[in-house]
């Protein structure tokens, strides 16, 4: 398990491919916006050069080793966290850095085909969230979502999704002790609500 850090104001939202991290993600935004709260909206792979090329991979656009796949998304992980106009410069602003996946996104999906030790190594020294939100979705919804989006990538795979799922479960076992406020929700549920109950373990946690 990471021992390391916890970043204060820094809060990462995971889930299998279809949870609906993206979505609450924009809605987090988009409330701290009508509430004044200064906010740093991001997400992994990010938009960077090894973001952008971890994305080309994804689309079948370019294709590495699942070992490879783990170090560019840890490389990319490393830029996101440290680099300019990343997430510990925005939290040095005071803006809340609500970002759509972290490491736990590698522990549950690179560690399906890689070696989970060289994953687990790759990211140990990565600091934790403040607040980590698990959007649970059985993979049959997950899929049925991804499917309405048009072509997959390369991880939207049932068989994949459902492994990442039980990588997902055995997480929060080994997080649970980590100091991170931590809540599971029911990712099937009308998006709205979701986001509610996000705001209100968020505002009451602050």
């Amino acid at each position: 398990m990471n021992t390391a850090e916890i970043l204060r104001g820094f809060l990462v939202l995971e889930g299998i491919d279809g949870a609906g991290t993206t979505t609450q993600a924009s809605l987090l935004g988009e409330r701290c916006a009508r509430e004044g709260i200064p906010c740093f909206l991001t997400r992994e792979p990010t938009d960077g050069p090894i973001g952008r090329l971890i994305r080309s991979a994804l689309r079948r656009e370019a294709s590495f080793t699942a070992e490879t796949m783990a170090r560019l998304f840890a490389a990319d992980r490393g830029e996101h966290l440290s680099g300019p106009g990343g997430i510990r410069a925005a939290l040095e602003r005071g803006e809340l850095a609500v970002s759509d996946r972290y490491f736990f996104s590698s522990l549950a999906y690179q560690s399906v085909e890689c070696d989970p030790d060289l994953v687990r190594e790759l990211n140990r020294r990565f600091p934790l969230p403040e607040y980590l939100i698990f959007l649970d979705v059985p993979p049959e919804i997950g899929e049925g979502r991804v499917s309405r989006r048009g072509e997959r990538e390369i991880y939207e795979r049932r068989d994949f999704q459902s492994r990442a799922a039980a990588n997902y479960l055995r997480l929060w076992e080994d997080y649970g002790a980590s100091g991170m406020k931590i809540l599971r929700v029911d990712g099937t549920e009308d998006p709205g609500d979701i986001h509610r109950r996000l705001w209100s373990f968020v505002e009451k946690n602050r």
